[in-house]
C-alpha cells in the first residue's frame, strides 16, 4: 500500500465522522487561539514594561559605592614591622557621595556613545500641605541636564515646567499622584522635612505622569543646590550620575567602561530594574504554562476520538492485516488521521488568535493606578514566531495523542477479531 493510499484512508475513516472531527478540530483550534493570544499578551506586558523602564530611567546609573574602597591612611605603607590596631568601632555618619563630581563627569564624558550626563542627589524626606502629608523621595538635579535623562521632559503635563524649575530656587516637580495625595498644585507651597527636622518651605512648578505609578506617587525634582543643603553634604558631592546613551543596547558596555574610568558601581538599566523585569517575566512563563495545558486538554480529545474510530474499524483492520498489510501502514493511517485533525484546528486557531488580539488591542478602559503601570488598554505584541510556535505545538500535540491509538490498533490479531473476541 502506497503512502497515498494511507492518506486516501485516513481521509475517508474523518469524512465519514464530520462532526466528530469538527469538535475534536475545534478542541485543537480553541487551544491554538487562547496560547496565541496569551503569548501576545505575554511579550505586550513585558515589552511594554522594558519601554517603559528605558524611558523613565537613566540608561546607565553610576553610585556613590566604589568598587575596590579606599585604603585607611593608617594602612598605607603597610610592612611586615608595623600594625594597625582597631581600639574602637566607629561607625561614621558621612553620606557615601561621589566627591568632586564634575572631574568624574569630565572622565565620563570621553566615552563614546553618551547623549547626557545629569548628577543628582537623592534625599528621602517628608512633604506635607497643611494637614496632609505622605513621605517622598527629593532628586536633586540641574533642571537642563536632567530634561533627557529619563524622558523627563516629554512626561511633563506643565510643559514649561522644567524652565521654571531652573529659574526658581525653591521649586519642586512632583508626580502627578503625590500632588493628589497632598492635594496642592501649580505654584502651591508646600513644606520638606528632612531626617534631621528641617523644614523647606518650596513651591510646586509642575508635575508630571511617568507612567509608573510608583515613581508618580513618591517622586519629586527640586533643584541640586537645594537638595545639597537638604542632605547636608558640599557643593562638589552628588549622591549619583545619570547617563543616557545613544544606543541603549550598549548599555552594559557602557556601564562597563565607566566603572573602569571612575572606580564608582556602575549599572545598566536592566541591572538597575532586575527585579522589575523579571517579575513580570516570570508570570508570563507561568501564564504560557497554564494556558498550555488547554492543548493538553485538546490533546487528550484527540486520543479519546482516535480511541473510538480504533474499535469502530477493527473489522476493517482485520481485514487489511489478512491482506498482508504490515502494522506499520495501519499505525502510519490513524497517526494521519490525527495529523489532520491537528492541521484543521490550527488552520482555524490562528486566524482565530489573531481575530481576537486584534479585538483585545481595540479595547480601552480608564486608565487605573492599582498597579504597577499606568494604563488604559493591554498591550500586546503579536508576531509571526507565535503562530509558528502554535502551529507546530498544535499539530506534534496532535500527531502524538494519536500515536497510543494508533499502535492499539496493531495489536490486535486478525483471527481474533474475525471470531468476535474483539468487539466492534
Amino acid at each position: 500500500m502506497t503512502l497515498f493510499d494511507q492518506i486516501r484512508i485516513a481521509y475517508v475513516h474523518l469524512k465519514e465522522r464530520k462532526r466528530q472531527t469538527m469538535l475534536t478540530a475545534l478542541g485543537v483550534a480553541v487551544g491554538s487561539a487562547m496560547l496565541v493570544t496569551t503569548i501576545s499578551v505575554a511579550r505586550g506586558s513585558s515589552s511594554n514594561v522594558i519601554t517603559k523602564v528605558i524611558d523613565t530611567a537613566p540608561h546607565v546609573l553610576v553610585s556613590a559605592d566604589r568598587i575596590e574602597p579606599l585604603v585607611p591612611e593608617n594602612l598605607i605603607g603597610y610592612s611586615s614591622s608595623r600594625v594597625a590596631m582597631v581600639t574602637r568601632n566607629v561607625t561614621s555618619n558621612d553620606k557615601e557621595v561621589i566627591k568632586n563630581y564634575t572631574e568624574v563627569v569630565e572622565n565620563i564624558r570621553k566615552i563614546k556613545g553618551l547623549e547626557s550626563i545629569s548628577p543628582f542627589v537623592l534625599s528621602k524626606v517628608l512633604a506635607r500641605n497643611k494637614s496632609r502629608f505622605t513621605s517622598c523621595i527629593a532628586r536633586g538635579v540641574s533642571p537642563p541636564l536632567e530634561a533627557d535623562i529619563a524622558g523627563l521632559k516629554k512626561n511633563l503635563i506643565e510643559k514649561n515646567a522644567l524652565e521654571e524649575l531652573a529659574y526658581t530656587p525653591d521649586g519642586i516637580l512632583v508626580g502627578y499622584l503625590l500632588a493628589e495625595k497632598l492635594d496642592a498644585g501649580y505654584h502651591d507651597r508646600i513644606v520638606l522635612v528632612t531626617k534631621n527636622s528641617e523644614s523647606y518651605p518650596v513651591t510646586i512648578v509642575g508635575s508630571f505622569s511617568s507612567g509608573f505609578n510608583a515613581k508618580d506617587e513618591r517622586e519629586a525634582y527640586v533643584n541640586l543646590a537645594l537638595a545639597q543643603r537638604m542632605e547636608g553634604i558640599a557643593a562638589n558631592s552628588v549622591s549619583g550620575i545619570g547617563l543616557r546613551t545613544s544606543d541603549v543596547n550598549r548599555a552594559s558596555g557602557v556601564a562597563a567602561q565607566v566603572a573602569d574610568i571612575t572606580g564608582y558601581k556602575s549599572e545598566s538599566w536592566d541591572e538597575t530594574n532586575r527585579n522589575v523585569i523579571d517579575f513580570y517575566n516570570r508570570n508570563a512563563v507561568i501564564t504560557l504554562v497554564l494556558v498550555g495545558f488547554v492543548f493538553v486538554v485538546a490533546g487528550l480529545g484527540v486520543s479519546s476520538v482516535m480511541t473510538t474510530v480504533v474499535l469502530q474499524k477493527v473489522k476493517d483492520i482485520a481485514i487489511l492485516r489478512s491482506m498482508g498489510l504490515q502494522r506499520e501502514s495501519i499505525t502510519r493511517i490513524f497517526m494521519f488521521e490525527g495529523l489532520f485533525i491537528g492541521i484543521l484546528g490550527v488552520l482555524i486557531g490562528s486566524p482565530a488568535g489573531h481575530a481576537i488580539c486584534h479585538f483585545v488591542s481595540m479595547i480601552r478602559f480608564e486608565a487605573s493606578t492599582a498597579g504597577v503601570l499606568k494604563s488604559d488598554r493591554i498591550n500586546l505584541v503579536e508576531t509571526p514566531e507565535a503562530h509558528l510556535i502554535v502551529i507546530v505545538f498544535g499539530v506534534l500535540i496532535a500527531v502524538i495523542s494519536s500515536f497510543s491509538p494508533a499502535r492499539k490498533a496493531t495489536s490486535y490479531l486478525p483471527v481474533s477479531i474475525l471470531r468476535g473476541e474483539v468487539g466492534a
